[in-house]
């Protein structure tokens, strides 16, 4: 749980512009129905240049 909380932390400073101009999120969800059952997911990331980060859910 700490590790997750250090990771959204770390993440909304990337976002604010810290170091420099605003970086925008993304986001992503998907919900798949199929012959067994439903699964759900959701991703939110941040890239600017070559450095990137992801955050990934999946139910």
């Amino acid at each position: 749980m700490r590790i997750i909380l250090a990771l959204l932390g770390i993440s909304a400073l990337v976002a604010c512009g810290a170091d420099g101009e605003p970086v925008q999120p993304s986001a992503n969800s998907t919900v798949t129905l199929s012959s067994s059952g439903m699964q759900a997911g959701t991703s939110l990331g941040l890239r600017q240049g070559s450095f990137g980060m992801s955050l990934g859910l999946g139910l």
